[in-house]
């Protein structure tokens, strides 16, 4: 099928089944599936400056269809989203200039791989690390004497000691998160907002592969909590990030709603299925994606397709 505005040749069986597939990670991982969405329509010969905006714009329907079903099980921490918000609307407008600067200087496709490539594959390092160190822990914990035996948390981390650390930074503004349990100053959030807002807007998506990891080990949100704010927080971020794409001209909707079709689906399933999984084992499953998505990136890099 021919997409008129991007030029570009693709089947949409293809794409719905790339959105199916995408809607389930989003709504079990609280990701945007950029790290799959953007290589995946690369991976067929669409610019980057393409896969970013309309990767942006066809995550807006599946975090709505996920952040809702998230919503009804309790994993939303709407506060904490909404001040995400204004820092991640900031790094996104960033991260969409970068883009416009290396569209202009032509060499947008290799720049975009390179980075792309680094950050997943160090995202899935240590995710690894953790997730492995803190079921270890647990599984140690629980062979135990039940006297001697410590008490191991659903949503345990090895990663803890540093969190804990970070939140006794009193910087005012303080922030209280009832929903959360966590009390953390206003402008540690905004960096990890801006972080994820800067990847959403230069990598494209939601940056939930950024996001919700740093809202587990930076500010302490609980796994479960994190998968739903962050979605939520998505519907804003990349409302705003397909909003400045579009008008640079990089969005093509027809693609974005063709993949949208399989994503409401995908993310109901997605959404469901995080209840029967403690937020470690989330954390661990979550380590192949990332690198997937940096293989896809560097297949792309060698099958002849323009750089």
């Amino acid at each position: 099928m021919f997409f008129p505005i991007s030029g570009a040749h693709i089947s949409p069986i293809y794409l719905a089944i790339v959105g199916f597939v995408i809607g389930i990670l989003g709504g079990f991982f609280g990701v945007g599936g950029s790290f799959i969405a953007g290589p995946a329509l690369r991976a067929v010969g669409l610019d980057w400056n393409f896969a970013v905006g309309t990767d942006l714009a066809h995550i807006v329907g599946k975090s709505v269809v996920a952040a809702k079903r998230h919503r009804a099980l309790g994993n939303v921490d709407l506060r904490l989203g909404f001040f995400m918000a204004i820092g991640t609307i900031a790094g996104a407008e960033m991260g969409a200039q970068l883009i416009q600067v290396f569209k202009r200087a032509g060499n947008v496709n290799f720049v975009v791989s390179v980075v792309s490539i680094v950050i997943y594959l160090s995202i899935s390092a240590f995710m690894l690390w953790e997730s492995s160190k803190t079921l270890g822990r647990q599984k140690q914990s629980s062979a135990r004497p039940k006297s001697t035996a410590l008490v191991a948390k659903a949503d345990d981390s090895a990663f803890k000691h540093v969190t804990t650390a970070i939140q006794r930074w009193r910087i005012p503004p303080m922030i209280s998160l009832p929903a959360s349990g966590v009390t953390i100053s206003f402008w540690i959030i905004l960096l990890v907002a801006f972080v994820g807002g800067l990847c959403s807007g230069f990598l494209g998506g939601g940056a939930g592969y950024i996001r919700m990891p740093s809202m587990v080990y930076v500010l302490g949100i609980p796994t479960h909590l994190a998968v739903g704010t962050d979605l939520f927080e998505i519907i804003i971020s990349a409302s705003y990030g397909t909003f400045t794409h579009a008008i640079k001209g990089n969005v093509d909707i027809l693609i974005a709603l063709v993949m949208n079709i399989g994503a409401a689906v995908g993310a109901q399933l997605g959404a469901i299925s995080t209840q029967y999984f403690a937020g470690p084992k989330i954390r661990l499953a979550f380590v192949p994606l990332p690198v997937i998505g940096a293989g896809i990136v560097i297949y792309t890099m060698f099958s002849g397709h323009k750089l």
